[in-house]
């Protein structure tokens, strides 16, 4: 298996197309899916057809932009991340997501990897600035960005084909520049650089 992050509990690896049964029962659950579209199943078909090849999509700057996430211990597959870039064609600026099964819910999963990419990106990847959008009623997707160390930026109103309960509230935007990422470090925090 090809790995292309771990931390202390979870492993980030490539999507394949042996994926899509996992992919599909993530999608498959009103409460995952609750803030994408109301709650509704995504298809097997759609799996297949369209999320997968965007889960499998290179980028011509070497990555991916979106990793299978696994608990390191079991190797369960817990959902997925995203750090993609805005940009297909510069690593400068990347959204960073993330679905993650119920059962991975309130464990600090997503902010573990959350802040895991953000320390490679701004370490290894040339990345100058992430950021995060979320329902403005999303409170988890919220703190957990907020724990990774983005900032509150904007509240605007999205453009949803179909609105959604809470999508009257508008949306958010949260993000964090290597220089602020950098000016924040803690000395010893595994997902900080180091003081100079």
């Amino acid at each position: 298996m090809v790995i292309f992050l771990e931390t202390g509990r979870l492993t980030l690896r490539p999507f394949t197309a042996g994926d899509a049964d996992d992919l599909i029962a993530l999608d498959g659950d009103p409460e995952v899916m609750r803030f994408i579209n109301g709650g509704r199943p995504t298809t097997r078909e759609a799996v297949e057809n369209r999320v997968l090849p965007r889960l499998l999509h290179d980028y011509p700057w070497g990555t991916r932009g979106y990793w299978a996430a696994q608990e390191k211990g079991t190797g369960t597959f817990l959902g997925w991340f995203e750090f993609r870039p805005v940009a297909a064609d510069s690593p400068a600026v990347v959204e960073l997501g993330y679905r993650l099964n119920r059962a991975a819910w309130g464990r600090g999963y997503a902010t573990e990897g959350s802040r895991a990419l953000i320390r490679k990106g701004f370490t290894d990847l040339g990345v100058e600035r992430v950021t995060a959008n979320t329902m403005a009623v999303n409170a988890g997707s919220r703190r957990v960005v907020e724990k990774s160390g983005l900032s509150f930026v904007r509240h605007f109103t999205g453009d949803w084909p179909e609105a959604i309960e809470g999508s009257e509230h508008g949306e958010v935007e949260y993000a964090l520049t290597r220089a602020d990422w950098e000016a924040a470090a803690l000395p010893g925090a595994p997902d900080q650089p180091p003081r100079r």
